[in-house]
């Protein structure tokens, strides 16, 4: 857990948000980079597009779930069991942290005015919703790091 906490304090520091933060960790696990899937991620941040709303924490770990049952190709079908995986994660998301929102997660933040009060808050946010993911997908049979 140290472990996990200390790598979301070095990517925040290196300026990713927590949607970033939580597609980087996924790669990381897998040993590989996808600078356009973070790029994109980066829309989500600070409550879509900055406006407080849905977490980012939360779109984040979404955006794992569909690494690993979504539809990613032509030839591909959406495995059955995605929604049930997203409701599993937001659900124990709203029961675990009250909100779903982003300003209600961390109050009113002045983000263009360079507040960055909010990053300790949505350290344990960022760390309890990483590990749930990885439960939700070993409950559902996915080899975590690995979507071969």
């Amino acid at each position: 857990m140290d472990d996990l906490a200390f790598k979301i304090f070095k990517l925040s520091a290196s300026g990713f948000c927590c949607t970033q933060i939580m597609l980087k960790l996924a790669l990381d696990e897998e040993e590989t980079k996808n600078h356009d899937l973070i790029r994109v991620a980066h829309g989500l941040c600070k409550g879509i597009g900055s406006t407080q709303k849905t977490c980012g924490v939360l779109t984040g770990g979404i955006g794992i779930l569909g690494l690993y049952a979504g539809k990613g190709h032509e030839e591909e079908y959406t495995q059955e069991n995605f929604s049930r995986m997203m409701d599993t994660f937001c659900e124990w998301f709203e029961s675990e942290f009250g909100s779903t929102e982003c300003i209600d997660l961390i109050g009113v933040t002045e983000f263009e005015n360079g507040d960055q009060s909010y990053q300790v808050k949505c350290g344990d946010i960022l760390v309890k919703s990483y590990m749930k993911v990885y439960e939700v997908l070993s409950e559902y049979d996915y080899e975590y790091g690995s979507r071969e």
